[in-house]
């Protein structure tokens, strides 16, 4: 039932926001002082309009874009380097492990927000620059998911009767050990996407998200601050999203970590077949 309700969340998000250079929508951009603050159910202008006259469910899905171009990559670099450190210090231990553990702690020691202002105000505000600091934030989780993951498997008979073939240690550890934690890591790895589209939010809230003329959510709310008691729909449509988007993806991922997602192994399903044949 969570994969399913999270499915459903995730692709009520996601879908109008792939498709929304091709929806029968106006410009994000096109500005219309005479159609400010129309509320929702206007007509050309299904969820209203804000300050500046400009189409809000537009302005919503190109935000979303943005927001979701980031997490993505966010997600795919961190999730890249979470994995590969994270097997590393697992399989090979000893001086390897306690140097990446310690990188793992440092990461986690710091103040996250902060940190990720510090960086955005050096480096920019461009969309790069951004996906790659919240990257950088994201990856100790999977790394610490699958350091724990690898030190379980490699004490496994497969292993060890790998070893005994004469295979290297990081033939192993690629053809053998990751194969088996992979989907327990991408479970993770999908669970912070949520958090990296939250992080983009809060950036462009504060002011440090990509410049204009993008639009993300967390600038639209923002914007939205100062017409809310008479415009409420500027703030509180784009934060429905988010958080449809975060519970979505929450859900999805809890479902996948604790449906029947998981592999079997072969041996169970030549049992199966010499069962059914009986």
């Amino acid at each position: 039932m969570k994969t399913l309700i999270g499915a459903f969340l995730t692709a009520l998000v996601v879908l109008p926001i792939a498709l929304a250079s091709v929806l029968p929508i106006p410009s994000a951009d096109t500005q219309n002082l005479s159609e400010r603050l129309r509320p929702p159910g206007t007509p050309g202008h299904l969820l209203g309009t804000d300050e500046l006259g400009r189409d809000l469910l537009s302005r919503i899905l190109h935000g979303g874009q943005v927001s979701l171009t980031i997490g993505v990559t966010a997600v795919l670099v961190s999730g890249l380097i979470g994995i590969t450190l994270g097997s590393l210090a697992g399989y090979y231990g000893g001086r390897t492990d306690a140097v990446i553990s310690r990188f793992v702690e440092a990461q986690l020691s710091l103040p996250l927000l902060l940190m990720l202002l510090l960086v955005v105000a050096l480096f920019g505000q461009s969309i790069p620059v951004i996906a790659f600091v919240i990257a950088i934030a994201n990856w100790p989780e999977p790394a610490r998911l699958t350091r724990s993951t690898v030190l379980v498997e490699r004490e496994k008979p497969y292993v060890a009767a790998a070893r005994v073939l004469g295979l290297r240690r990081g033939a192993i550890l690629v053809r053998h050990v990751l194969p088996n934690i992979m989907k327990q890591a991408l479970v993770v790895v999908l669970l912070l996407l949520a958090q990296a589209v939250l992080l983009e939010s809060a950036l462009s809230f504060l002011g440090a998200g990509p410049q204009r003329p993008f639009p993300t959510w967390g600038r639209i709310i923002s914007d939205g601050q100062a017409v809310m008691q008479t415009a409420w729909w500027i703030v509180t449509l784009p934060g429905l999203f988010i958080a449809a988007l975060v519970i979505g993806v929450n859900l999805l991922g809890d479902g996948l970590r604790e449906g029947s997602w998981k592999p079997r192994a072969p041996w169970s399903r030549r049992l199966d077949k010499k069962t059914a044949v009986r």
